[in-house]
């Protein structure tokens, strides 16, 4: 066979390698699907407190460094 007629018959097959693993995954992936389906529908029972708490549990962030950062000396303009 020549390159000239080698290249659509790889084409071909490459394309439906492709096209056969895309169908497999698709028809994989559906039978799993359906086994959750058609169930009841269940919830979840809310708990909320009755007496919150005085105060917050968790204090406020407060930075340790206050104030301006000094600029480095390459930022800091001429002297004078």
């Amino acid at each position: 066979m020549t390159t000239k007629t080698m290249k659509p018959v790889a084409a071909i097959v490459g394309g439906s390698a492709i096209a056969a693993a895309a169908i497999v995954a698709a028809v994989l992936q559906g039978a799993d699907a359906g086994s959750f389906a058609g169930g009841e529908m269940s919830t979840g029972a809310t708990i909320t407190a009755t007496n919150p708490p005085s105060e917050a549990s968790i204090p406020a962030a407060v930075p340790k460094i206050t104030g301006p950062a000094p600029l480095p000396s390459e930022e800091q303009g001429l002297p004078g």
